[in-house]
């Protein structure tokens, strides 16, 4: 399975001319091609070409005399390939960098480009700017492209009982914060660029998605991924604003699946057997001091309901059972002693777990 799209970067000096002999001659005897000139034009001292294949796929090059190179490499001649094709055989040695790795002009130009073909291809992406944009990586991966963004458009990104316009736009406002932009590469391939389309994993990424979401509206400052001493990783650390990282809180985020697509008969063993798949592996071996969010957003209205009549433990504490809808509303309960002041992001039902 191919990774999110990413750069190469090759060193030394380029020209058409070089081009058409070692990526377009390959390119074309393998897949059939064309080289043609950019829709935009390149930033300054740089120029570019775009590579268009028989089978879709695309590619972009673009090159200069002497730049500053990407991160960690010193500058001088060198040309960025970027595509959701086969790699010719002249740019298998380069090294790979994310589009915050090389030099801004390069990768705005780069988004441009691809942005524009993007919304040609899937224009019902075209209101939600931000979304097209964060995803970018994956939904014109290699393998990916087509399965992330029918994700969206034919699966409602994972909610029951929505439009896809209704998840569309939900997503567009959760990453309109811009709480995520800086961790966009990582956080955009939890959707993986599998050409099979994952319901099961996708949905679960999202959930990290609504519980950012969920934190940014309680007022915490998110770091994804914190590695600790376990050897695992966290999903986020909460801090407050100026709170210069003390008192800051771990939190873990697991998704259960409904009744209808697992073994579990009820909504709220599905709950317990999810739950402890978390508590058994990297939970446990924290020993404590992690809130874990129950993210039921994929419980359509009658599995949902048992959940809320009932108020089970979950096998955790703290822990939020929570369920967002794509309106932003969002109801749940707490077991255990919070020490994350939802209130503002949550409607708590029968609340009897003071928070701290």
């Amino acid at each position: 399975m191919a990774r999110p799209l990413r750069f190469r970067y090759a060193p030394g000096r380029w020209s058409r001319d070089r081009l058409r002999s070692e990526v377009l001659q390959p390119l074309d005897d393998n897949l059939g091609a064309t080289m043609d000139g950019p829709w935009y034009r390149p930033p300054s001292g740089y120029d570019a070409v775009r590579f268009a294949m028989d089978n879709g796929d695309t590619a972009l090059f673009i090159w200069t005399d002497g730049d500053d190179g990407p991160d960690g490499v010193d500058g001088g001649p060198g040309g960025y390939w970027l595509g959701n094709t086969e790699t010719p055989s002249s740019l298998w040695r380069t090294e790979k960098y994310g589009f915050s790795e090389v030099p801004y002009p390069v990768s705005r130009w780069a988004e441009r480009e691809l942005l524009a073909q993007l919304r040609m291809e899937s224009p019902w992406l075209a209101p939600y700017d931000h979304l097209a944009w964060f995803f970018l990586p994956v939904f014109l991966s290699k393998d990916g492209r087509e399965s992330t963004r029918s994700f969206f458009i034919d699966h409602a990104a994972g909610f029951p009982d929505a439009t896809a316009e209704e998840a569309l736009q939900h997503y567009e406002d959760v990453l309109h914060t811009g709480a995520l932009d800086e961790y966009r590469e990582e956080m955009a391939g939890k959707l993986g660029t599998s050409e099979q389309l994952d319901l099961t994993r996708m949905t679960a990424a999202m959930g990290e998605f609504n519980v950012a979401k969920l934190l940014v509206e309680a007022g915490y400052e998110i770091t994804p991924e914190i590695e600790v001493t376990t050897g695992h990783s966290i999903d986020f650390r909460a801090d407050l604003p100026d709170n210069d990282g003390r008192d800051a809180i771990l939190v873990e985020v697991t998704r259960p699946l409904p009744p209808d697509r697992r073994a579990a008969n009820a909504a709220t063993t599905a709950i317990r057997e999810t739950v402890k798949t978390k508590t058994d592996g990297q939970l446990d071996a924290h020993a404590g001091g992690v809130v874990l969010l129950v993210d039921c957003s994929s419980f359509p209205d009658a599995d949902w309901q048992p959940i809320v009549a009932e108020q089970p433990e979950v096998g955790h504490r703290p822990a939020v059972v929570f369920r967002r809808r794509p309106d932003g509303t969002t109801t749940g309960y707490r077991t255990g002693r919070l020490p994350l002041s939802l209130d503002d992001a949550i409607e708590f039902i029968a609340d009897n777990e003071p928070a701290v």
